[in-house]
């Protein structure tokens, strides 16, 4: 099996390791089945996409809403790096799962408008999918509503013009949508489980997500989630496209 690709723009240590072993353990990939790019580190390498099975893009610190003068140089050329990749993956309909970020990426990219009105603080939410989302292959088998981690400062307004939307929230109505046959993104956060979540509130607690003081109390809540259906989608990613 060609390996996977796992895009990362984290720029903690601590993150980006347990981002990569978050999606280790929901895809069941060994080790040297997921290849790790971290984009905040240097520029995006010469890639050749047929070595790969498929892409994944991870959560990031960066908001594609934000105005350019806000943008540090970093984010920028992640930005441009990302936009030329998305136009291959989505000319040729390549494998993609993008996480998160991956809305507001991919969101951009294909037209969305994507701003602060839908943002969700850290918690769990009940996701439900629509009836297209029911029928789709990477969701076959999930229940009709189900619990995930989310926690953004942006997210999608509008679908993009080319979407089939997926899955909605109460508090986001685009929580997860495919482009083409084989182009995906959520809002939330299939690789996290608690242990997950709660590690990377922590990392975060100083990034205005939350107010810093009640790192704790949220903590208290987050531990108490029961979320245990969305990291399938991403194994049956792995199984569909591997």
């Amino acid at each position: 099996m060609r390996p996977f690709l796992l895009l990362s723009s984290r720029a903690e240590d601590d993150a980006t390791d347990a981002e990569r072993d978050a999606f280790l353990r929901c895809t069941g990939l060994a080790a040297d089945q997921l290849r790790q790019i971290r984009l905040e580190a240097a520029p995006l390498p010469e890639l050749r996409l047929d070595d790969f099975s498929g892409v994944f893009l991870g959560g990031s610190p960066f908001n594609s809403s934000d105005p350019a003068s806000a943008k540090s140089a970093v984010q920028r050329r992640v930005e441009r790096d990302l936009a030329g990749l998305l136009d291959e993956i989505v000319g040729r309909d390549l494998p993609f799962f993008g996480a998160c970020y991956g809305v507001g990426t991919l969101g951009v990219h294909q037209g969305a408008v994507v701003d602060r009105t839908y943002g969700e603080p850290a918690s769990a939410v009940p996701i439900t999918l629509t009836p297209e989302g029911a029928a789709d292959p990477l969701l076959v088998g999930l229940p009709e509503r189900f619990d995930a981690f989310v926690g953004h400062k942006e997210a999608c307004r509008t679908l993009p013009p080319s979407a089939v939307l997926l899955a909605s929230s109460p508090a986001c109505p685009v929580q997860m949508f495919r482009v083409k046959e084989n182009v995906y993104a959520t809002q939330f956060h299939p690789e996290l489980d608690v242990a997950g979540v709660v590690a990377r509130v922590r990392v975060y607690q100083h990034a205005g997500y939350f107010p810093a003081a009640e790192l704790d109390q949220l903590v208290a809540t987050l531990s108490a989630a029961v979320v245990t259906e969305p990291g399938r989608m991403l194994a049956t990613f792995v199984s569909r496209y591997g």
